[in-house]
């Protein structure tokens, strides 16, 4: 019951994010209906140029403060890191992680990639990581108690249905919270709680976190503000009830920047004062303001630091000498026990943060081509010839449409690191730049959509793996989805008659349009989330099936040149398998025996396929006597590393000898290590008494 419960939970913030998708979809259908682009488009125009401004430089100073989280998260850490290199990684983190959703593991995962490559431990990474996700969390904290004593009816949805005085006890229950943990930092600081030590940043420090993210939420919300015409009774206490409320709402949902669901959070709390197409265009500002520009700089300092990392490892390997630091770097020592491939950066491993950022990119585009009615105005080429009109115009907004929705199931796909959903990306944006070219769109439309398909070029090593279409003959599994995807393009084809209405709409406009029949409606919205349950049943990757350890695996791995373990409970092979790894399950830890073994191109895949195995299986990863050259790899995966003895146990990491190990067990946690203990104890007496048997 309890393991049923817990596969349940795994997937409470997946329902929990499609329910507010879906209630935010009814909303906007019951409340919205009569909003017409038009009314958009005016409102847009009619933001002045100072609000423009105004709001611009909010953007500038909420980023800038959003740098300091980091800085204190590294002296809390205890780590002296540049405020340069501070910035870089606190702006390449947040703007992934405002657009990705799952917040705290996007930019986890660019946190993880930078200061590693700075020098700092992953459990000094982890520090910074939850320093800096609770200090988010303490201003908003902060700024809810505000609004809820202050403006309780501001707050959306609930505002005006419960009595204030539930929302003065929730108000005195968030500064509680604030409250105590400041008071915890005072004396809870290196103290061990329960077998856990607890090791909070001090009270000084506790206050420099509530006020400085106070200060930040309060500026982030002031950009949206500025962009709002004035309105009578409209305060900015009272829109700052709305803000955090719908903030708080769309990271809830975990859906990449909120869509949908701080939008409509946000059209249904400001109602009461402003029109909805007002209140979309500052949205709309908004989110390119603090959204899509952070997220293409982000993007594009990514790429190319990534790109003379690579270059400095490859001038290291061929020359053997140190080179100097790329994008602030920390240079490293040359090993020379490290084979040429897995010196190069990125060839044997990709972290998740490749991953992250070229999700983010693509689910971006993927909204901006299935909002291309609002942001792009459709030409006319009716004044060249009606006919001319006719070819040039048909689906102007409903290819597009349907790529973005292509795109949006590409990101899932590309999450889990399906190479044919990298393929199929780079395809569909370039198809989609020449549609929009094509159509007279705007350049800037089609230019970010190229932009973004050579952001993402280069990481193609990132996707190894095989596409359900891909994993082996035509099979129920591959022609069900196939077939269901030719007959929705023929069911659409099929309502050709009504081309020249849908030019100038989105197939979301249509299903949602009381203009057109419901036959039409129905089938445009039956077809299309057929056609994209469809797509993605063709990415989906294969699930990660071991191979028993037998002697035919055994001989197997090693004819690619590993040393084979006396126990094991399977092998994982690469996607291509020319490299394998056997593992061990210990307790629920699933334990990779070494490095993996075999061709240094498929040792990537086999790495992060028991990855993708121990999460199936709900179970913790480590690695036992691994190389020291290759403890890069496992950091990326957020992997601590444990010195270990000659007899391959844990030692004392005050012993002189601790710094010479060159074997190492990698793993996540303390109660992770306690596990494995035991079993690395007896696992080492097996083997020591099997070498004195044969030596008999």
């Amino acid at each position: 019951m309890g393991a049923k419960l817990k596969r349940w939970l795994r997937h409470l913030p997946a329902v929990l994010g499609v329910a507010l998708l879906a209630g935010a979809v009814y909303v906007v259908q019951r409340e919205f209906r009569n909003l017409k682009v038009e009314e958009v488009l005016q409102a847009l125009h009619g933001i002045p140029h100072r609000a423009l401004w105004i709001a611009f430089v909010w953007t500038l100073i909420s980023y800038g403060i959003l740098t300091f989280y980091d800085r204190l998260g590294t002296f809390y850490a205890g780590e002296k890191v540049s405020y340069r290199r501070v910035a870089f990684a606190s702006f390449c983190a947040y703007a992934l992680a405002h657009n990705l959703g799952f917040a705290a593991v996007s930019g986890a995962a660019v946190r993880y990639r930078l200061y590693a490559n700075w020098g700092l431990s992953p459990l000094q990474i982890g520090k910074v990581v939850a320093f800096c996700s609770l200090t988010f969390t303490l201003g908003g904290m902060v700024l809810g108690g505000v609004v809820l004593f202050v403006e309780p009816e501001s707050v959306p949805f609930f505002g005006a249905l419960m009595p204030r005085w539930s929302m003065y006890a929730i108000g005195a229950g968030l500064w509680a919270v604030v409250a105590g943990y400041v008071t915890l930092a005072t004396w809870l600081h290196g103290k061990r709680v329960c077998g856990h030590i607890v090791d909070l940043p001090g009270w000084r420090m506790a206050i420099l976190q509530v006020i400085l993210a106070t200060v930040d939420v309060a500026v982030t919300a002031a950009i949206v503000h500025a962009l709002l015409p004035e309105a009578q009774g409209l305060t900015y206490i009272r829109f700052l009830g709305v803000y955090v409320a719908s903030y708080t709402a769309g990271l809830a949902a975990n859906i990449p920047g909120g869509i949908g669901v701080f939008d409509t959070a946000m059209l249904v709390g400001l109602a009461p004062w402003l029109d909805a197409a007002h209140v979309l265009g500052a949205i709309v500002v908004f989110r390119l303001y603090y959204y899509i520009i952070p997220l293409f700089l982000a993007g594009s300092l990514f790429a190319g630091n990534e790109l003379l990392l690579r270059g400095r490892a490859l001038l290291k390997t061929h020359a053997g000498a140190p080179v100097p630091a790329a994008a602030g770097a920390a240079p490293q020592p040359v090993v020379a026990s490290v084979a040429p491939a897995e010196a190069a950066t990125g060839r044997f491993s990709e972290p998740d943060f490749v991953v992250a950022a070229v999700s983010g990119i693509v689910a971006i585009c993927g909204v901006l081509l299935f909002c291309l009615g609002i942001v792009e105005r459709r030409p006319d080429f009716s004044w060249i010839d009606p006919d001319f009109a006719v070819l040039a115009n048909p689906a102007g907004e409903f290819v597009p449409s349907l790529i973005g929705g292509a795109l949006m199931v590409c990101v899932v796909a590309l999450s889990q690191r399906v190479a044919l959903a990298w393929s199929l990306t780079i395809g569909l944006l370039v198809v989609a730049a020449g549609f929009t070219v094509a159509q007279g769109d705007s350049l800037w439309i089609p230019g970010v959509l190229v932009l973004a398909a050579g952001l993402i070029a280069p990481f193609h090593s990132a996707f190894y793996r095989h596409a359900w279409l891909l994993a082996g003959p035509m099979e129920g599994a591959v022609l069900g989805p196939l077939l269901t995807l030719a007959a929705c393009v023929i069911a659409l084809a099929a309502s050709e008659r009504h081309v020249r209405w849908l030019a100038d709409n989105s197939w979301w406009e249509v299903v949602l349009s009381g203009d057109v029949s419901n036959s039409l409606r129905a089938t445009v919205a039956l077809t299309v989330v057929l056609a994209l349950a469809a797509m993605y049943g063709l990415l989906r990757p294969r699930r990660v099936r071991p191979a028993p350890w037998g002697g035919e695996e055994r001989l197997r791995y090693a004819s690619l040149g590993g040393d084979p373990p006396a126990r094991a409970d399977g092998v994982v092979w690469g996607e291509s398998g020319h490299a394998g790894i056997p593992f061990r399950r210990v307790e629920r830890v699933m334990l990779g025996l070494g490095d993996p073994a075999g061709a240094d191109s498929d040792r990537i895949s086999a790495v992060w396929r028991l990855r993708d195995l121990a999460r199936q299986e709900g179970s913790a990863l480590a690695f036992w006597r691994v190389r020291r050259a290759q403890l890069k790899v496992y950091a990326d995966l957020g992997l601590t590393a444990v010195p270990l003895d000659a007899d391959g146990l844990p030692c004392d990491p005050r012993d002189p000898a601790a710094g010479r190990a060159e074997e190492f067990l990698v793993c996540h946690t303390e109660r992770d290590l306690l596990r494995l203990l035991p079993a690395l104890a007896q696992t080492q007496a097996r083997i020591q008494t099997l070498a004195q048997t044969q030596t008999e």
